[in-house]
């Protein structure tokens, strides 16, 4: 995907704002209690809590070798965007590394939900302007270019192996709070993604099917499309309304299509990503 100067300047703001983000989230919430995380952010905090070596430096030591891997296996955009997001939070995670002093969590509970909000929210947001914090994201996209697997299990299974290395030395109990830390970073990074607008994807088999294109075009601005199939009982011939809409506009498309006729059969499905004119554009 070719970027202009224009656009790559734009999503490097957002990808150093979001890395800010997630310093301020690890550095108020997270190791104040020494809790873990998962990639090289989680490799550099076991080293961190060890050490006492600030885990920016670490991660940029780490990322080094990586980023001459992402050169040569990945685009150059998503590189050139890893870079800078990884460079980034290495910086803001030295410069913020004192904020915990103007708010401490003492509950491990809320550390937890609120270190993994803000993480998740800053993935999100990197994810969706094409670049990472490098470490395991590059690996990932490097193994499954190689070998086709899919990158959500490679990352866990990394993940998996950091915080189990991370208990070992720091007890259980702080790797089972990492993994709820974990499990809402991944919720909110989603969400992020692919946005809190949630959308439904509906099909309607009728034989009204021109009174309820009209009706849903009228009433909810929404364009649909005409398929055709066959049905398999009967062997007769069906229309099919295929259309994606917003979830508070579901009940009047209930609405419209009940009272266009009560013989229709609708099947509401969840959709994760819907791109195009009226939605999202494509990243």
């Amino acid at each position: 995907m070719k970027l202009n100067k224009a656009d790559l300047i734009k999503r490097a703001f957002i990808i150093a704002i979001a890395s800010l983000i997630s310093s301020v989230g690890l550095n108020m919430f997270i190791i104040p209690h020494k809790l873990l995380s998962g990639g090289v952010s989680g490799i550099a905090l076991i080293v961190q809590y060890l050490s006492g070596i600030q885990a920016g430096i670490i991660i940029i030591l780490i990322n080094i070798p990586l980023f001459v891997l992402s050169i040569k296996e990945l685009d150059k955009e998503f590189t050139i965007l890893t870079i800078i997001g990884t460079v980034c939070q290495s910086i803001f995670l030295i410069l913020t590394r004192n904020v915990s002093q103007l708010y401490f969590a003492k509950d491990m509970i809320l550390s937890c939900i609120c270190g993994g909000v803000m993480h998740g929210i800053a993935l999100g947001l990197i994810f969706s302007n094409h670049g990472s914090l490098g470490g395991t994201d590059i690996i990932s996209m490097i193994i499954r270019r190689r070998y086709n697997f899919e990158i959500g299990k490679i990352s866990f299974g990394i993940n998996l192996l950091i915080v189990s290395i991370g208990s070992i030395f720091f007890g259980i109990e702080r790797g089972l709070y990492t993994l709820i830390s974990m499990y809402i970073v991944s919720a909110f990074m989603d969400k992020v993604i692919n946005g809190f607008d949630i959308k439904k994807m509906i099909l309607i088999v009728t034989d009204k099917e021109n009174e309820i294109i009209e009706n849903i075009q009228t009433d909810l601005k929404r364009g649909c499309t005409l398929l055709y199939g066959i049905g398999t009982y009967s062997k007769s011939p069906k229309k099919i309304i295929y259309c994606v809409v917003t979830l508070s506009q579901i009940p009047k498309v209930k609405s419209i299509v009940e009272s266009s006729d009560t013989y229709a059969f609708m099947t509401i499905i969840d959709t994760s990503e819907i791109l195009g004119k009226g939605f999202k554009k494509p990243i």
